[in-house]
């Protein structure tokens, strides 16, 4: 994938088109990364970039205003409330939402509004690869196989990398009541509820830079349940199904179906990350203090 860009390239130099799409890139400490993602985005041509650091000690902004004006240091204090602070500085009707680990190709952009029209979501998230280096980022390969990478209608998906019709933040915020570590869950539970709007899977991929041994993805899958816990405190008529989803659909159902379709690497990933997940939420519950 060439993401390299001329060694004179200057931020007045970003093309910019007329396809109505704003990109929102959340990052905090990310000054290994960034560069990289904010490449791969201006190589897409979208007709603004906005860039909301939360506060890095490190040159995470420094580096994202090489590459755009719009870069916003919030104090908002929650990953959660930076995804809407970027929103409400856009200014297109499509909003896409890239992480700093996110690695686009030219035509995802136009693909991922693509997918969003073809299938009349409000939300569309891209199918997701690793640029596979170790066991754990082929086995996250092989889980994404099994969960997310199908086309079509789903109950949960994420975040990012993912398309948004800005109109649904009419009704629709992430800072609203939001959850501070962990916002898919929480966001797409609260949006379900709403049947005017869907959301789901579509058909173009989004490449994640992972560099990961097993000590990181646990470290990683133990953050999530810190915001799986958040989710079970908010949301308590959930909390049953959540636990379940983690104890017995990620670490049992899930490993039956990857046995199932030969994805053998994908049983240990979701044995490791359902169990860690899992663990991690009910001491996150028990050691709340409010």
């Amino acid at each position: 994938m060439k993401l390299a860009l001329p060694q004179n390239f200057k931020k007045d130099k970003i093309p910019v088109s007329n396809n109505n799409i704003s990109v929102v890139v959340c990052a905090r400490n990310e000054e290994s990364r960034i560069e990289k993602a904010l490449i791969s985005i201006t190589n897409a041509d979208p007709q603004e970039i906005v860039v909301v650091d939360g506060n890095s000690s490190d040159r995470t902004a420094e580096i994202a205003r090489k590459y755009t004006d719009n870069v916003i240091v919030s104090m908002a204090g929650s990953l959660t409330a930076d995804r809407q602070v970027g929103i409400d500085a856009t200014s297109c009707d499509y909003i896409a939402m890239i992480d700093a680990d996110h690695r686009i190709q030219p035509d995802t952009l136009l693909g991922l509004k693509k997918d969003l029209d073809d299938f009349g979501f409000d939300v569309v998230q891209s199918k997701l690869g690793i640029e596979e280096n170790s066991f754990w980022t082929s086995a996250e390969n092989q889980a994404f196989d099994i969960f997310l990478n199908h086309a079509g209608p789903k109950k949960m998906i994420g975040t990012a990398p993912a398309m948004y019709r800005k109109s649904l933040f009419e009704k629709h915020r992430f800072d609203a009541e939001g959850t501070k570590n962990k916002d898919d869950a929480d966001f797409f539970y609260r949006l379900s509820l709403l049947p005017e709007y869907t959301y789901g899977t579509g058909n173009t991929y989004v490449l994640q830079e992972h560099h990961a041994s097993l000590t990181d993805y646990v470290k990683k899958f133990f953050w999530y349940g810190k915001g799986d816990a958040e989710f079970c405190r908010k949301h308590k008529n959930r909390a049953f199904s959540m636990l379940f989803h983690l104890f017995v659909n990620y670490p049992i159902v899930r490993s039956f179906k990857s046995i199932l379709k030969g994805k053998f690497k994908a049983v240990p990933y979701f044995v490791v990350c359902g169990l860690t997940r899992g663990t991690s939420a009910i001491y996150h519950i028990l050691t709340v203090r409010n």
